[in-house]
Order: C-alpha cells, then structure tokens, then sequence
C-alpha cells in the first residue's frame, strides 16, 4: 500500500470534497487517481488567476461531453479556471485547428489538446510555442516527426497504452470462443491514432487466439455507419461470433444491428466504458467495455498542465494512465465508476 499513499492523502480527500462526488469515491477511481499521483507529486499553490484551456475532439460524443464534466469539477476543486473547446463533428480536422489557433490567442497558461489526427493541430501548437504557451498532447499522439519538421514542441504527453485495449478486447473474446470463429473489427476513422492502435490491439488478440478475422471497416465513430457494417457483416458472414468496435458508440449500434436482425451468439464489445454501454453490459446486450477513470485522467492532465506552466521542471516526459476492461462479471465492481 506504499506505493498508494496518496489514495489516503490528499488526493482521495480532494476527490471527496468535491460536491458533485457524493457518496464517496469509486476505490478503483481512487486507486488510478493515486496511480497518477504518484507520477506527478503534490499540487502546486494556486491564485485563482491560473487558466487553462482544454481542445477535445467533439461534444457530439457523449465520451467528450463527460470528460468536459471531468474537468469543470476538478476546476472548481483545484481553484482554477478552464475552459473546454472542441470541433462539431469527430471529421472536422479544419475546424479543430482553427479552435486551437483561437485558443493560443486567449493566452491561457498552458493548453491541452487531443488531436483528431496526427498532424493536425501540428501549425497551432508552433503558435502555441511561439507565444510560450505549454501545450500538453492528451490522447492519441501529434506526430513527432511532423512537430520536429516544423519546430514546434510538445511541453508534454499523456497517454493510455490504446492498443492494449483492443488487446484486453479481443483476449477476452476469445475465452468463450472456439479455435477459428470468424469475428470483425469495426474501427473508428482510419488514421487516427487511438482507432489505428486499438484496431491493432484487437488484431494481435484474434490472431494469438487463432480466431478468423473475416472483415475490418471503418466506422469513423458513426453510429449510422456501424450499423450498417453490422447489418451488412451477418448478411456476409451468417455464422459471425464476435465483434470489436473502437468505441462504444459503434458497439451500441452494432448491438442494435443484430437484435433488429435477431441474430445471436455475437458477443459486441466496444471501447470508453459510456453509461449507455455500462447499461448495455448490466442487461447481457454487450460483451464488454475498456475503460480509463476519466476522472483520474482530467485530473491528472490539469496537474500536470499546471505544473509544467509554473516552469515545474521534475515531471515525467509522459504520464501514463491506467486501463481497465469491463465485463458483466465485474461491472459491479463500478458503480460509481468516474
């Protein structure tokens, strides 16, 4: 229990005291919150002057929309101001851009950023530099090299290991599945970071467990488009027993895909662990989630933002984040989960 010290400190404490926690924290939130705690150290000093401004991907997601809550309520607890931007859609690359560039000219204390592809946000984060701005890349990665060409710098990384969670997927699959079951990939969009890694994940999964995978298309995170690769998959493939889908927005819809075509024995999962999944699990109609606590990541993300902008020079060059798989036997396990 040394190495978690901090669950019992003040990190558990503050997550406590913030309003909207009540009934207490979640002990597998608590125990990742330490996790990251123990990477980062204490939480510097603040003024209430301290702002930071935060580019997610889109709030047209429900993933996104949460994470933004994340952040507000660890704002409020470490007595800074942010403020949360994002793209209309998950495809609109341009637009996330510009937003980054409207961001650096607010001149926040440091900015964090998920990028939608690797390359991007690459021209707002030189501007970014260029005004002294840090700018800490939370998610999938910017490309290093294409940063590099253009003299621009990452102040920081953070970042779940996204391959492991098509990995955790498909192992999981896999244990109720006989050698050579055809299964199928549907992915987000191809090329960006997080869809490419966890596709690869799912892909290692299937291939060491000798299952057959029979199709990969890309759902880019649509549910309209996953259901219909779903829909399109069992016409092709009548004895198909396992999907994986990048996120759980195209799970949920390639759930609803077999139940309107009542097929079943194809056991879905999907990746982000959203309460419309967390139900889908409770009731059998999914296989399973992966998960990170968000509230582990939003807080360790602000922190470490924080600190690098105060000129903090003893931080990790990355700072890794916990992942987890949910199934219908632990979900009870999070209740509570943040």
């Amino acid at each position: 229990m040394g190495k978690l010290r901090s669950i019992c400190g003040a990190v558990l404490l503050c997550a406590v005291a913030t309003t909207s926690w009540a009934g207490g924290v979640n002990p597998m939130v608590a125990k990742s919150i330490g996790a990251i705690e123990e990477q980062l150290g204490k939480t510097p000093a603040t003024d209430g002057q301290e702002r930071i401004g935060v580019l997610v991907i889109t709030l047209s997601n429900p993933y996104w929309v949460t994470m933004k809550e994340r952040y507000g309520e660890w704002a409020k607890e470490m007595g800074i101001s942010v403020e949360v931007m994002a793209a209309p859609t998950e495809k609109d690359l341009k637009s996330q851009l510009n937003t980054l560039e409207a961001m650096v000219a607010k001149e926040y204390d440091g900015i964090i950023v998920t990028p939608m592809d690797p390359f991007n946000l690459i021209p707002g984060v030189v501007k970014a530099n260029e005004k002294g701005i840090p700018v800490v890349c939370s998610g999938p990665e910017v490309d290093r090299d294409g940063l590099k060409q253009a003299d621009g710098v990452m102040a920081g990384w953070i970042s779940a290991t996204f391959q492991d969670q098509g990995l955790l997927c498909a192992r999981d699959m896999a244990k109720s599945l006989p050698k050579g079951s055809k299964v199928a990939i549907i992915e987000g969009i191809p090329g960006a970071g997080q869809s490419r890694a966890r596709r690869a994940g799912a892909t290692e999964g299937f291939e060491e467990a000798g299952l057959n995978l029979v199709a990969v298309e890309p759902g880019n995170w649509d549910r309209n488009q996953a259901y219909n690769i779903a829909t399109n998959l069992i016409k092709a493939h009548p004895d198909l027993r396992g999907i994986y889908c990048a996120n759980d927005v195209m799970a949920l819809a390639a759930v609803d895909a077999l139940e309107v075509a009542g097929v079943k024995d194809v056991a879905v999962y999907g990746t982000d662990f959203i309460p419309e999944a967390a139900e889908a699990i409770k009731a059998g109609r999914m296989a399973g989630s992966t998960t990170f606590s968000q509230a582990a990541w939003t807080r360790g993300a602000l922190l470490y933002t924080l600190k690098l902008a105060k000129g903090d020079q003893d931080l990790p060059e990355k700072l890794s984040i916990p992942i987890t798989l949910v199934t219908g036997e632990n979900i009870s396990e999070f209740d509570g989960w943040r």
